[in-house]
């Protein structure tokens, strides 16, 4: 069998194969509320054959969205929408995961397609979308022109913490099979990881375990509230860029703290902070973060998922044969083709591959290849 085909069991979860969806955000909630738009979204990677679909970064707080259209967790009201997508994964034999997110000084932002930059009153004007203060590991803002955030306090950090703990509630209610928690891209996790964002000099900054300390207790709390049979993720920027900030040393010191704290997986993107002009960002090509999670499994005994521009089968099943990582997260590329783990498998493992599509679909191009067939 095709390594990409082979199935993980982590914990009690056994997923069908390798391929994640990785958490994409669409900016279409309202009130943080998945409807039919994600319904139809995220159900047909289920129908395409992955293994694992998790869901876009997702609020813990209405403060702590990005923009007004992420989904969120910090309601009772938000569970059945996820619940409905959760249940039709499942018949389909699909994992279903949820990214829970705190924006930090990247929140009350524009929709892409808006801007992308901090809300203004324009905005408020034209969409009603008020801007707010943003709640961050310091008052320093993300970029220029955005505005500065309030340097959370140890009780905002308490309230966080809770608000991680309620919407790790709801996700179990929900019925995911993972949780991942997002600490890359900038947003309040990483912003407390990076010498770059934190400057605090209590013992949430400092030395590399100050600047841990937020992250490692989100975990725990959020390990503490998830069931000891489910899995958690957790995705992090390993490396804020080249030689500049957090390092690759850095995550492998905290993966090594992630795994003890009941992390099961490590999710190696890298990059999401303001860099200086004479600082480089990893220069973007097919499989770039992929030795991020080589090096972090290698050298801290953790599960890795590979993510970054990972395109073609071959490449995704090299990279797990070759022993760098346990899992590929595709984002765009699935965009492109819902039905990419499907077509995958039709060149790994042709032999089999039919019995992979949902029987309705199946059936019928079963027949249509026979007919096409020289």
């Amino acid at each position: 069998m095709s390594r990409l085909f082979e199935p993980l069991p982590l914990r009690s979860v056994t997923l069908r194969n390798r391929v994640v969806v990785s958490p994409m955000q669409t900016y279409s909630a309202k009130d943080g509320i998945a409807g039919d738009w994600h319904f139809a979204h995220l159900s047909r990677f289920a129908l395409g054959g992955a293994g694992l679909v998790i869901v876009e970064a997702t609020g813990v707080l209405p403060e702590g969205r990005s923009t007004y259209g992420d989904t969120g967790l910090w309601s009772d009201d938000q569970i059945d929408g996820f619940r409905r997508i959760v249940d039709f994964a499942h018949a389909q034999g699909c994992a279903m995961g949820i990214q829970l997110q705190h924006a930090g000084r990247k929140a009350s932002a524009q929709r892409p397609w808006h801007g992308n930059g901090p809300l203004t009153r324009e905005d408020a004007e034209l969409r009603n979308d008020a801007p707010w203060r943003a709640v961050a590991a310091t008052a320093q803002p993300f970029d220029r022109g955005w505005p500065s955030a309030k340097a959370a306090s140890t009780e905002d950090i308490g309230r966080i913490l809770e608000a991680y703990r309620s919407a790790t509630r709801r996700a179990r209610a929900a019925g995911f099979d993972v949780l991942e928690i997002h600490a890359a891209h900038g947003y309040l996790a990483h912003s407390f990881l990076s010498p770059l964002s934190n400057d605090r000099n209590d013992e949430y900054g400092g030395d590399l375990g100050g600047r841990m300390r937020f992250l490692l207790e989100v975990v725990r709390t959020v390990r503490e509230e998830w069931p000891a049979d489910r899995p958690v993720f957790v995705r992090i920027s390993a490396v804020d860029g080249v030689e500049t900030g957090w390092s690759l040393k850095d995550s492998t010191v905290l993966a090594h703290q992630l795994a003890a704290a009941g992390v099961d997986v490590v999710d190696c993107s890298s990059g999401g902070m303001k860099l200086a002009s004479a600082a480089q960002m990893v220069a973007r090509q097919p499989g770039f973060q992929v030795p991020f999670a080589s090096h972090i499994r290698r050298h801290a005994g953790v599960k890795t998922m590979a993510v970054g521009l990972i395109r073609d089968a071959q490449q995704a099943e090299e990279i797990l044969c070759d022993g760098h990582a346990d899992l590929i997260a595709l984002g765009r590329e699935l965009l492109w083709n819902p039905n990419w783990a499907l077509h995958a498998a039709e060149q790994l493992d042709p032999e089999n591959h039919w019995a992979r599509w949902p029987i309705q679909f199946g059936w019928w191009l079963k027949r249509r290849a026979r007919a096409n067939a020289p």
